[in-house]
This record gives C-alpha cells, structure tokens and sequence, in this order.
C-alpha cells in the first residue's frame, strides 16, 4: 500500500512507476485506502489491464464506502457459506413438481439454489441425482420444475440436501462504475442515501485537489464549497446532509474505521478464496444516528467551530466529528466489559481508541475467568502467542495499554453470577456509567441484563454466529431489556449443538443417524456411483464446489483403496 501511494504522486514518469512496483511484486489484489480519486482511477486502470481485483475503502467521519472490481465472471464457490441445508420430505409432487418438507418444517432454501435426493422411495431416478435448480414456493415448500415428471409415483420419505454450486459474477471497470454505479443498500430506511452519498465523495474528492485539504468542521464557507463541486446530472441532495457530511470530512473515528475494515477484510478473503458473494459494487455506509440532538448537551447542531479545533492531539479526529466537551465526557466515563474474547477485544480497543476512561476519574473494568487457547489467536487480535494460557482480561488490559498508556483499566478474572455479588456488589455496580457485554451464553446475558435493570445502567450486547452478527442498545426507561423479548425456539438442531454437545435424547437420535450416514452410507454410496459410471461421476463431480470435490474424492478414496478390506476379518473389523 505504501508503494501504491507513493507511486499515486505527480511525477512525470508516476505511471511507469506505479507499473513497475505493482507488477513487480506481483500482487494479486490491490487494497487502497486514504488516496486520492485521482491515483484510484490510475490504479484501478492498471489493476484491469492486468487482471488483478481491486478493493478500495474510505471513511471520514461518520461516512465510509466500500467498493470492489473482482473483473469479468469470477468464480463464486459458495454464495452465501451457510451451512448446507439438509431436511426430511413429506411428499414429492412429480407433475408439479412441487416438494413438501416433512412436518412443513422450515426448509431455508432461496431461488437459484441446488438440491439432491436419497432414501425416497417411488420416484426412482431421484435418488442420487445431479444437483437440481429450485425455486421457493414458500418456507416449506419448493419446486424443482418438471424433472421428475417421467418417474414412477412418490411413494413415501426421502431426504433433500443442498448443494453448493460454483456461480459467477461480474464488475463493472472502476472509472465506468463512478457513472454506472450498483449499489448495496446500507440501510432501507434511508435507501436514497447511497446516490448522494456517492455524489458528496465524488465532490470531497474534488475539494480535496482544488485545495489541498478537506472541509473544515462546522466551517458554512467549506459547505458551499462542497455544494458547488457536485458533479453534475446529480441528484438532488437535502442541504442537511451536505452540512453533515463537510463538517465530518475532517474528522476520523475509530468505530468507524473499525466496522468499514472489518467488511473490507471480508470481500479481501472472498477475493482470494472465492468464498461467499462479493459486494456488487459499491456499499455506502453512514452512522449520522451516532451524532448527539438536542435530547443531550452535546447537541451536535449547536457545536461551534471554536469547539472543533484540533489540538495536536491523538483525539483530534473525532473532536471534529463530535467536539472537545463530549471528548472531555468520555476521558471521564466508568464501563464494565464482560468477557475478553473476540468481540470483548474489539470493545476494548475502541474504547481505549476513542479515549474512554483517559483521564481523571475514569476506568474501565474488565473480566473474563478464561485462559487464552492458541485458537483463539485467530480472531483475538489483542493476543500473542507468548499470551497462551495466561488470562484474557489480563494480557487484553496489558496490550491496550501498549496502543494507549493513558487509558485506566483494572482486569478482574472472576465470573458474574450470583456466586460473585459480593465482589460485584452495590458499590461496583453503583460507580459505573455503563456495561458492555462480550458473552458467549444467554444465561450469563440475562443475568448482567437484569443487574442493569435493577441499576438503572445502559447495557450494550452483541454476538456472533459465524458470519453474522447482532448488536442490541439496551437504556434505561427508552428500550426494552435484553430479556424482554425471547427468540422462539428452534424446530432445527443447531449444527454445533449436534456435532459437539448433543444433550438432549433428540440431539443424540440425530447424531447417531448423521455418523451412521457419515460413516457407512455416504462412502459406500459415492464409492458404488464411481464404480457403476465414472464417466457421469466426473461430471457431477465437476459441478460441486472445489471443497466438495475434495471431501468426495476423499471419501472414494478410503473406500476403495486406503480403508477397503481384504478378508473376512477385515471386514468385520471395519464393521
């Protein structure tokens, strides 16, 4: 990246330059940040002649964008990396076409996805079949067209189960999308917001090369400014948000930078592995709801520019954003983080970013009884190798203190519960401005839920699923608690649940039928079709994703050749 920016200069030879280096080191995709419209024309240029894929992001203030060039049909393996979804049928139409699941059971399907049979009975030919293409009928139903109408009647039973197929998708040119652009939706209530925010970056870019810096906060003379490099053709945008946006330019937040990075880093694995469907094309991101109104002193509309002047110091970029009083408010803040894992260590670290409990009377509290395992390294970024076995909160405090010596922090190892409100007692709780929840468990969630109700404290939870993610702004006598509201229970078996922890008797009949399936049937199944037709094998081996491919292949192999037996014995013994 530096030798991209530096190659983006105004030198006579920069294209040659900027040929050279980038193709020197042979990069496979390009990922700009922080450059100027200019230099990303030119690299974008180059990244397209030379079959490269190009990520570029930007974030000022409470604005960001995201946008990616992946070129010409590249290859998706898995649309969504979901988990393949499996269920039992109750009838197969084969006229309609339409299929039933058992019990009207949830099927998760969506249009364009692939399906395969076993264990029908009637229909013969269905079982085994190539993947088919379906479309929803409903949450229970779906249709696979006309592909079993020259079979024998349904009869009974059957299993369907998704199959990942290879799709394709193409982008768009960087200099051709800025005229034509695709947009992600970021938010639905604001969905007029992604073409004029993309038209304010196109005019802060301009701004930004005319006069060598970007708009000043709260400055009324740098929004007119602003207003008049619009591009033309451009929508019509409110003059509320132009203000906003060029009192923001200035300004530089590290949660915005956090969750802008944290999706970029993303479509980055999604270009190099082609794993899940990359964003099409542009994804413009804005948080103006994090600006204080007039239900606060910090009321942003009455910020002036006295209160937004850079100090020389370290929060200069978000005092633009939100001023020098409401940074002063959060040097002196008191939260509680509950836990130190994934989501307790990004907490953490924007907390101590933003400044929080930096000055006299502020501290921050955190806890988490656990030791760090080395595969926890892979998403806990607060920690080292040298860090394994030692205390999450422990070595979490110590290395945010390494980025920000001024943050005051105390590390706990204990577990909230009622076995412990004689550390976490009245006073703990009554000294606190906040908590900040990183659990694994909802136990744990609605017992910290309640201490907050009872304490009258603000209480922000999250989790993570895989790739998704929920977050939850929980404030007294404004929102609902955590444990107001209960999720319905789930017709479905988690997979984690079933393959680690089955503790109920369904959870063990299931899992049993999976490893009989894993274990006896799908090997001697794939093993048979080999045999009987490797030509069609082949074929259908072609279509499946390259992990599928692999774990087939597998399979096939450990049946024939590596785990085949050669005796009577043998056979038992395998048995």
């Amino acid at each position: 990246m530096d030798t991209s920016n530096n190659a983006g200069g105004t030198g006579g030879n920069s294209d040659e330059v900027l040929d050279k280096n980038l193709y020197s080191l042979q990069m496979f995709l390009v990922v700009l940040t922080d450059t100027s419209r200019s230099a990303q024309l030119r690299i974008a240029a180059w990244t397209r002649a030379h079959n490269r894929r190009i990520l570029i992001a930007d974030a000022r203030g409470v604005f960001s964008y995201i946008f990616n060039d992946f070129g010409n049909d590249f290859r998706v393996d898995d649309a969504t990396g979901e988990q393949v979804r499996e269920f039992f049928i109750e009838h197969i139409d084969r006229t309609t076409g339409e299929v039933t699941t058992l019990e009207n059971l949830y099927h998760g399907l969506e249009d364009g996805d692939h399906v395969t049979f076993s264990e029908v009975k009637g229909l013969d030919g269905i079982n085994g079949c190539d993947p088919i293409k379906i479309t929803v009928t409903n949450a229970s139903k779906f249709n696979i067209g006309d592909f079993a109408s020259s079979f024998p009647d349904y009869i009974e039973g059957g299993r369907c189960k998704q199959v990942k197929v290879p799709t394709s998708v193409s982008h768009l040119p960087f200099e051709k999308s800025l005229k034509e652009p695709e947009f992600c939706i970021w938010d639905f209530a604001k969905f007029e917001h992604a073409a004029q925010l993309h038209s304010l970056w196109t005019a802060l870019y301009a701004f930004e090369e005319k006069h060598g810096r970007s708009p000043l906060p709260r400055s009324s003379d740098d929004v007119i400014l602003l207003k008049s490099l619009l591009p033309e053709g451009s929508e019509e945008i409110p003059d509320k948000l132009i203000e906003m946006f060029s009192f923001s330019a200035a300004g530089n937040l590290v949660t915005v930078s956090s969750v802008v990075g944290g999706i970029a880093a993303q479509e980055a694995m999604k270009a190099v592995t082609h794993h899940m469907t990359p964003l099409k094309q542009w994804l413009h991101l804005d948080h103006v709801e994090a600006l204080p109104g007039d239900w606060t002193t910090f009321d942003n509309a009455k910020l002036l520019e006295s209160d937004c002047q850079p100090r020389q110091s370290r929060y200069d970029g978000q005092a633009a954003v939100f001023g020098w009083p409401y940074q002063e408010c959060l040097f002196r803040q008191r939260w509680f983080i509950v836990g130190a894992g994934a989501i307790g260590c990004e907490l953490l670290k924007n907390l101590a970013m933003m400044g929080v409990a930096c000055g006299e009377g502020g501290l921050i509290k955190i806890t988490d009884m656990d030791q760090i395992e080395i595969s926890n390294l892979n998403r806990q970024f607060l920690f080292r190798r040298r860090d394994v076995g030692g205390k999450k909160s422990e070595c979490a405090a110590r290395a945010v203190t390494a980025f920000n010596s001024d943050v005051r922090i105390e590390a706990l190892a204990e577990r909230v519960g009622i076995e412990t409100e004689h550390i976490f007692n009245d006073d703990f709780f009554g000294e606190l401005n906040g908590v900040a929840n990183a659990l694994d468990n909802v136990d744990a969630r609605r017992y910290m839920d309640r201490r907050c109700v009872y304490f009258r404290l603000p209480l922000l939870e999250s989790g993570t699923m895989g790739t998704k993610g929920n977050t939850q702004v929980v404030y007294p006598y404004l929102t609902e608690s955590y444990s107001s509201s209960v999720d319905p229970p789930e017709k479905e078996i988690p997979v984690c649940t079933l393959k680690n922890f089955p503790n109920e008797i369904q959870h063990t009949i299931q899992w049993a039928r999976e490893q009989f399936e894993t274990f006896f049937a799908q090997p001697g199944e794939m093993a048979n079709k080999f045999l009987a037709d490797e030509r069609g094998f082949n074929d259908h081996l072609s279509k499946l994703a390259t992990g599928q491919q692999i774990e087939i292949l597998q399979k096939v192999k450990d049946a024939l050749i590596d785990g085949r037996p050669s005796s009577g014995e043998d056979c038992i013994h395998w048995a």
